[in-house]
């Protein structure tokens, strides 16, 4: 109800704005526009002027949606598409006002490139849908209860399972990332150096063990080949003396096992 209230109110608010120009002008090529066949030269001049004329409309909605951090450009650019998706999908023969069809899918629009473009983190779409419901339902609940509602009782004003309303409210802390310059509480040091860090060893922990396991899949001569090669750092010539083998035997060994290594270990990725 509420978002059918707001289309509604931004429909009367564009025709009623002074700085807009009215548009019954447009109706004539509108109707023209709607009878042209999409390889007709002439429905792309007709379209480019409709998209002119209604412009103001997108850019109202657009202003309408500021204040949320989001650049002005990005909220036009998203209005414009819509606007352009309202022209290509309008159809007189259902007997609707342009702007009333137009309005609804400029703000959808709007609302989409919200909901997709400005999370700083990854969240399921569910639990997107379910922001502004709850920002609605938190509203009408705390006037009626004069206190913050419980997520048991917004589940049931929206009709939802609990869970859902929890994860979407613990969902809305990752719509902005917070600045790593940003001071650490009441201290001139700055969030980002009192973080911990990667700790490259962990990555080396893995590597190792991934390669340990890679060994032990080798024959005994041949694993002790490479460990006295890459571990001991012996030379071939060193190693055949170890061994007992000559060096160009070591050598094909040295090459059969990395072969086999490498395959094990790309397995194992």
């Amino acid at each position: 109800m509420t978002a059918s209230r707001d289309v509604a109110a931004t429909i009367d608010e564009t025709l009623a704005e002074p700085a807009h120009q009215p548009y019954s002008h447009l109706a004539v090529l509108l109707a023209e526009f709607t009878t042209l066949g999409r390889g007709d030269p002439l429905r792309r001049v007709r379209r480019e002027e409709l998209i002119t004329g209604y412009l103001p409309v997108a850019h109202h909605i657009a202003r309408r949606y500021g204040g949320r951090n989001e650049p002005t450009d990005d909220l036009e650019q998203a209005a414009s598409i819509g606007l352009l998706n309202a022209l290509e999908r309008f159809d007189p023969g259902r007997g609707v006002d342009f702007l009333g069809y137009a309005v609804p899918t400029i703000t959808g629009e709007v609302r989409r490139h919200f909901r997709d473009t400005t999370w700083s983190m990854r969240v399921p779409r569910r639990l997107k849908d379910l922001q502004g419901p709850i920002r609605e339902a938190v509203a009408s609940l705390s006037s009626t209860l004069r206190r913050a509602p419980r997520p048991s009782e917004l589940a049931a004003w929206l009709d939802v399972p609990a869970e859902h309303v929890v994860e979407a409210i613990n969902a809305s802390h990752a719509y902005t990332a917070g600045s790593l310059d940003a001071l650490a509480g009441p201290t001139d040091v700055a969030l980002g150096d009192v973080l911990g860090r990667m700790d490259a060893e962990m990555t080396a922990i893995e590597d190792r063990e991934s390669i340990r396991h890679a060994l032990n899949q080798l024959p005994d001569r041949e694993r002790a080949i490479v460990v006295l090669r890459f571990f001991d750092d012996l030379t071939q010539t060193e190693i055949s003396a170890e061994v007992g083998v000559s060096q160009i035997h070591v050598s094909r060994l040295l090459g059969r096992s990395l072969a086999t290594l490498r395959m094990y270990l790309d397995a194992d990725r």
